[in-house]
């Protein structure tokens, strides 16, 4: 990993943030703005598609321990229907993620730049699921040692996202420290056994994950 410039804006304390989780808006998307957003408990959404981005730090916080994945009977039969990779396309995984024709999309090309850039400096990865060569589905995020922040999301097969998801846990689960980061609870994260905690103590799981040694991405 090579760790960029560091980012040239400073972001507001965590106790500034408004009800929504909003802590501020604008800066940019640089690999360095984006890290230091990160490790403070911050990640970028923009407040409306193709608008000024806003930093985020919602409380509670969703996120998903790896002992506590759940795996349905369904799901575990469809862990065998794909091959899985690490890093196989990660542009094409960011960009279908980004299909614009997704309802409440909100990953736009400069979205797509940044974490391409972060991905090339070896902070952003991809866990992918591919079926007869055709990619069907994945998830990508951030890494910073022990700590993943996901991002997004996508399927065009039945549980494609879902394998993705197994497989990103199996990354994590020999971690000492880990810390799993889905931001905000959907229906769907919930019956994978995702769950919320205080944003303080986010944000105490966050400092030990981020210094902890994160794994191997293979």
């Amino acid at each position: 990993m090579i760790e960029p410039p560091p980012s040239a804006w400073e972001f507001p304390p965590v106790d500034d943030v408004d009800e929504s989780g909003l802590v501020a808006a604008g800066a940019d998307l640089a690999p360095g703005t984006l890290l230091h957003a990160y490790r403070l408990g911050y990640f970028p959404m923009p407040l409306e598609r193709g608008g000024v981005v806003g930093w985020w730090s919602p409380d509670p916080r969703g996120i998903l321990d790896p002992g506590k994945l759940v795996i349905s009977r369904s799901l575990r039969r469809s862990l065998r229907r794909y091959d899985v990779f690490i890093d196989r396309d990660f542009e094409a995984v960011v960009r279908r993620c980004g299909d614009p024709n997704r309802p409440s999309g909100w990953i736009t090309e400069p979205i797509v730049e940044a974490y391409c850039r972060l991905h090339a400096l070896g902070w952003a990865h991809s866990v992918e699921t591919w079926s007869d060569g055709v990619l069907v589905g994945g998830l990508y995020g951030v890494s910073i040692g022990g700590f993943f922040a996901g991002e997004s999301m996508f399927a065009t097969a039945p549980d494609a996202s879902k394998v993705a998801l197994v497989a990103l846990v199996d990354q994590l689960r020999g971690v000492d420290g880990a810390l799993l980061d889905v931001q905000w609870l959907t229906p769907h994260l919930v019956s994978l056994g995702a769950s919320e905690i205080p944003r303080s103590a986010y944000l105490d799981r966050l400092h030990v994950a981020v210094n902890c040694p994160g794994p191997r991405w293979q």
